[in-house]
């Protein structure tokens, strides 16, 4: 029972964490220096992106429901620092990205995502092999970020100077 409750706090507050990084600045088609950028072919569509990281923040949290779940493991706490950490270079690498128009910064802040977030894989698998892979397809998906967050770069050498950064939240209070 204690995965259950466990999973009724990570899982939503995973998903909220992760809406709220994702509406604090425009993205997307609402974002105008965004659509201005030439895209790499192999970007998907724009609807794709909202069903990707709810599935994606529903494992994450499902992941660590598992590893805090786990009673009297000894990684435990150290696992869950290393998930909060690569969480929050998750959560700032929307503003990161599409508020503050840093290109390279955002692909320097992916890439350590995925280096913390593998770290963690190898904490969570000597804790509950089942979280660990459950952050198989994240790893999987900031890979293909990584990739298009590059070739944004290559193919926008002036991304930063395009328009000025967003200012504004899109959070509603």
């Amino acid at each position: 029972m204690s995965f259950l409750r466990w999973a009724a706090v990570s899982v939503p507050l995973v998903l909220l964490l992760g809406f709220l990084s994702g509406r604090s600045v425009p993205s997307g088609s609402e974002n105008g220096w965004y659509m201005a950028l030439t895209k790499p072919e192999l970007t998907p569509p724009g609807w794709v992106f909202p069903i990707a990281w709810s599935l994606l923040y529903i494992m994450l949290g499902l992941s660590l429901a598992l590893v805090l779940s786990a009673r009297g493991a000894k990684l435990r706490w150290v696992a869950v620092a290393l998930f909060a950490v690569q969480l929050a270079g998750n959560l700032a690498w929307t503003p990161l990205f599409f508020g503050a128009h840093k290109v390279g910064a955002a692909l320097l802040l992916i890439v350590a995502i995925l280096g913390l977030t593998i770290i963690t894989t190898f904490v969570f698998a000597q804790i509950r092999r089942v979280a660990a892979w459950l952050l198989v397809p994240y790893m999987v998906w900031l890979s293909f970020a990584g990739v298009l967050n590059w070739r944004i770069g290559q193919l926008n050498p002036d991304a930063e100077r395009l328009v000025q950064p967003a200012a504004a939240s899109q959070v509603i209070g």
